[in-house]
């Protein structure tokens, strides 16, 4: 065998094959993450849903995904991973989310009353919620492990890409299998838990790929003498101080405060995207549902090019500042533009992509620049940790904008006041990522020598 190739990383196949068993599991969770994106309409309506649960409700439900990340969960799991590596850590953690979604589907599919049901399912969703983030902060991990020092930022524009193609798929085929129906006929648990049953079979097959992952990265550390834990000497091993030490890095902040304001943007957003399109542009369901999975269909074309235009000519921080002022744009459209008029509706969810696609592609692969090796799984879960703690608010504020707003049904003024209002949320948080992209490019140019906006090497 070849010097320069005498393990699985030098080997090209090798890497792109680790990075399809870790894309699998991911393009599942968000599958299942956004199951009801789409059919968030129905909610309006629970007098019309066996399921019986209320826009408040479903704003609930959503919340749990970020319950046990924000209780210390994610810090607490981030440093398991340092200490005991992806391997065994991220093994429990996807066991963790695919059991949790057995739990969702058994609740919503069981016939409990309303409350009985949302309690299971929230639990549920809590456990989901926690084995997601965990799995996503190993796959984040794995990928800078596997292309450490070649083409890292495309690896993981390409592992975003594909795992919102989970979501889109969700928001598209959720109105295909649970079809709507005339004013006033009730959908049935048969029909309104089709989206998870579909989504938990395809994390049970992210599950095996997984698998597969280990075995490989097991190989590599055996061929390289090297360990998926982070190996240091007694005077750096980790300790829980090394979390003060990470969060008293002004730019680790910066990324942290751009994720959570920024993600909260697009990913909250699109919880609610068909209840706030659909009455503020004239739009029927399907055009609602199609505005919707634009979304993250613009971020698979253009995710991987603004990745691998981050490798080459650098200039993370400004990327961060044009994507955030995208996403301000589109929000302000949507909420400004005269109503009645699909075309804006249109430019406002492409514009709000192409951010969605270019804040990630240059954030993430920021993180390796600012913190050390020894602390990017704690790194990585502290962001995500923050992340979560506007990802639980926001959507039970904007449930609830939903439910006390629209007193009655079919009201369009109620609806289109209640559209605009859960907007303002949206655009509150797009001003605040643009005030902290801009503090973290002017934190750029006044430290050079950590090479955020410098250009992969070789």
């Amino acid at each position: 065998m070849s010097p320069l190739k005498n393990n699985l990383r030098d080997n090209r196949w090798a890497c792109w094959l680790v990075l399809a068993c870790l894309v699998v599991p991911m393009f599942a969770s968000y599958f299942f993450d956004d199951m009801f994106s789409s059919l968030s309409e129905l909610f309006k309506h629970p007098e019309t849903l066996e399921l019986g649960w209320n826009m408040a409700d479903y704003g609930f439900y959503a919340s749990g995904y970020s319950f046990l990340c924000i209780w210390g969960g994610l810090i607490i799991c981030g440093a398991l991973l340092d200490k005991f590596g992806v391997r065994l850590v991220g093994s429990i953690f996807v066991g963790m989310m695919t059991g949790g979604a057995a739990i969702v589907t058994f609740a919503i599919s069981a016939g409990f009353e309303p409350e009985t049901s949302l309690t299971i399912a929230y639990i549920g969703c809590m456990l989901f919620g926690l084995g997601s983030e965990i799995a996503g902060v190993s796959v984040t991990r794995s990928i800078a492990k596997w292309f450490k020092g070649r083409n890292m930022a495309l690896a993981m524009g390409l592992q975003l890409a594909i795992a919102r193609f989970g979501t889109a798929t969700a928001i598209l085929i959720a109105p295909m299998i649970v079809k709507q129906k005339a004013s006033g006929e009730i959908y049935t648990l048969a029909e309104t838990n089709r989206p998870a049953l579909i989504g938990l079979a395809v994390l049970a097959v992210g599950a095996i790929l997984w698998a597969v992952f280990v075995a490989m990265d097991a190989r590599f550390d055996r061929q390289t003498g090297l360990s998926d834990k982070v190996k240091t000497a007694d005077e750096d091993k980790f300790r829980f101080s090394d979390i003060w030490r990470v969060l008293a890095n002004p730019r680790f902040l910066m990324i942290a405060l751009l994720c959570v304001t920024f993600y909260c943007c697009v990913i909250r957003f699109k919880k609610f995207g068909v209840s706030i399109l659909l009455p503020l542009f004239g739009v029927n369901l399907d055009v609602a549902t199609v505005l919707l999975a634009m979304i993250p269909f613009f971020t698979i074309l253009f995710t991987p090019l603004f990745g691998a235009l981050v490798d080459r000519v650098g200039k993370a921080t400004l990327w961060m500042i044009v994507g955030s002022a995208l996403v301000l744009i589109s929000h302000l459209i949507i909420t400004l533009a005269p109503q009645g008029v699909p075309a804006y509706a249109y430019v406002a969810i492409a514009m709000l992509g192409i951010g969605y696609s270019l804040v990630p592609s240059a954030m993430w692969p920021s993180v390796p620049k600012i913190v050390p090796e020894k602390n990017l799984g704690t790194a990585y879960s502290l962001i995500y940790w923050i992340q979560n703690l506007g990802m639980w608010a926001v959507p039970i504020y904007v449930g609830r904008i939903f439910t006390e707003e629209i007193t009655e049904a079919g009201n369009h003024a109620q609806e289109v006041a209640a559209a605009v209002h859960a907007e303002y949320v949206f655009i509150v948080l797009g001003v605040t990522a643009i005030a902290v992209s801009m503090l973290l490019f002017f934190s750029s140019r006044k430290h050079p020598e950590l090479g955020l906006d410098a250009p992969v090497r070789g």
